[in-house]
């Protein structure tokens, strides 16, 4: 019987994040080459997984706009500023997406894989919970960062 934790890895976690999942987030941290990330949990492989992937040039718009109407992702997102001091700076946001028109299971799926994902992509800077788009506006990701 104490065995059968084993057999079933992400029972601590919920799903974990897949390695490509870990080495994309690792590239957009390190090398700058993507605007912002946009990972799904899938449930066969049960392990969160990249959706989609946004080039440097891509707005915050086109960010919220990959985000699903009706169904919870989570996301993280480069956001390039200037300080007060006229410095170029950079923060990452970790975005937990649950509409309130989200399904219950896709919530309560969400909700117990967040803390293990943002623990294993190290480097994020500020979390957010965010259940309609007015919670991650571009206003509240400028507030965090200053």
């Amino acid at each position: 019987m104490p065995f059968r934790a084993l057999a079933r890895p992400n029972a601590i976690c919920g799903m974990c994040a897949a390695d490509h999942t870990k080495d994309t987030f690792m590239e957009l941290k390190r090398k700058k080459i993507y605007r912002y990330l946009v990972f799904r949990i899938d449930e066969k492989k049960r392990e969160v997984v990249v959706e989609k992937i946004g080039n440097p040039a891509e707005t915050y718009d086109d960010f919220t706009a990959s985000l699903p109407e009706n169904d919870c992702r989570y996301a993280v997102y480069d956001f390039d500023f200037v300080t007060p001091d006229n410095c170029q700076k950079s923060k990452i946001f970790f975005i937990a997406w649950s509409p309130s028109s989200s399904r219950v299971r896709a919530k309560m799926l969400y909700a117990t894989s967040k803390h293990g994902l943002s623990t294993e992509l190290d480097g994020i800077h500020y979390a957010i919970q965010a259940t309609d788009p007015t919670e991650m506006d571009l206003e509240v990701l400028k507030e965090h960062a200053h």
